[in-house]
């Protein structure tokens, strides 16, 4: 059981505070994880499980913005952690976008979205088509109708007729001109290089997307070529465990429109040719001790920024040569050679192509009302993908 939700700036200021239960939760206990990120570092901010001499505390960090949650009582804490990363999309997915002015011009209805999701600490709604059947996501509209008439809330007065279905997920008599689902293989690429160019790590991180527009209530099922190469899978409560046990075959109710039907991660890659690569961008940070530099390249733009922070714009790689980057850099009075070394992020994408090798066989429709339109897609860019110098 939950007992509070702060929500808190890059800077520690707090920017909400959602009181869950009887009882009360000092903000005092933001102080105190704020000094110990001071304290021990930034990466405190990854560590998710935090136990504080007073409470348990739970967090996630999206664009700058901290979602804690805390509690004196025994609980799951991964129960807490993806209750927080729903809140998170949930927010990111109403206001389109996420960052600390955002939050402020919209504390209203963050409280709204909050009430609705958590009833005295336990989690209740939290399916995005659902919040916006009872709530409605702000607009220009809206906003000037607040300021007219003096109230400020967005709340449906009729409850959803899905909450009380068996599959709350989802609408109930949805009509739809033209049937259509389409789905899409979505992944990141982590990879670790070091200065000997050998890979230390490489792991994709994908999600299977769906944008579902069908009428009624259609029952789908969709089958991998070569569902072996998952190690690790997590799947929107729509989908039916016992199938996926027993065959490695996802039978589910969707929700309507846009959603994550699964999530996974791969550790075996599949090869790709490298001229199908392009939105190449490499980033780096020039060492302290550079106190100027001159950097041009082959192919593509090189901008230095005066916080000594480098970008490397390629886009598609050429297949006439290799790009390469070089220069000049003048190093401080008194430093004859570099005794620290950057480390290079590189993006892609790779449009058509899941680098893991994953393959869908094909999505069946029972009953269809009408025969659908199914469409498929791939796309791999690069996540956390490091080479070191």
């Amino acid at each position: 059981m939950l007992q509070c939700i702060f929500l808190l700036s890059d800077s520690g200021e707090v920017l909400l505070e959602k009181q869950l239960t009887g009882h009360r939760v000092d903000r005092a206990i933001c102080d105190w994880l704020w000094d110990q990120i001071l304290t021990q570092g930034e990466s405190l901010k990854l560590v998710p499980v935090i136990a504080s001499p007073t409470h348990y505390l739970f967090q996630v960090v999206r664009e700058g913005i901290t979602f804690l949650a805390c509690t004196q009582v025994e609980m799951p804490p991964l129960m807490a952690i993806e209750f927080l990363c729903r809140v998170a999309d949930v927010l990111s997915n109403y206001l389109d976008g996420l960052n600390e002015d955002v939050i402020k011009d919209n504390f209203v209805i963050v409280y709204e979205l909050l009430d609705e999701m958590i009833d005295n600490g336990f989690p209740l709604t939290t399916e995005p088509n659902i919040l916006r059947e009872m709530l409605a996501p702000p607009n220009i509209v809206s906003k000037v109708l607040s300021i007219v008439t003096g109230s400020t809330s967005n709340v449906s007065n009729t409850l959803p007729g899905a909450t009380a279905s068996c599959v709350p997920w989802r609408k109930t008599d949805l009509k739809h001109a033209t049937n259509e689902v389409y789905v899409d293989l979505v992944e990141e690429m982590d990879a670790t290089i070091n200065r000997d160019g050998n890979l230390v790590k490489c792991e994709i991180y994908g999600e299977v997307q769906v944008n579902s527009n069908l009428s009624g209530l259609p029952d789908l099922t969709l089958s991998f070529a070569n569902p072996s190469i998952f190690n690790d899978v997590s799947f929107h409560p729509c989908v039916r465990l016992r199938p996926w046990e027993a065959n490695q075959i996802l039978s589910f109710v969707p929700p309507d429109g846009q959603f994550t039907l699964m999530s996974y991660r791969v550790m075996k890659l599949k090869s790709t040719p490298i001229y199908s690569i392009d939105n190449i961008a490499v980033q780096f940070r020039l060492p302290p001790c550079v106190a100027s530099s001159d950097l041009s390249s082959n192919y593509g733009a090189v901008n230095v920024l005066v916080d000594k922070t480098c970008s490397w714009t390629i886009g598609r790689m050429p297949k006439d040569k290799a790009p390469s980057m070089s220069g000049t850099l003048v190093l401080e009075t008194g430093m004859e050679r570099l005794h620290v070394f950057p480390t290079f992020q590189v993006g892609f994408r790779i449009m058509g192509v899941a680098l893991s090798g994953l393959k869908i066989d094909k999505l069946d429709l029972k009953n269809p009302l009408s025969r659908p339109h199914k469409g498929f897609r791939a796309l791999t860019r690069g996540g956390e993908f490091q080479v070191r110098s």
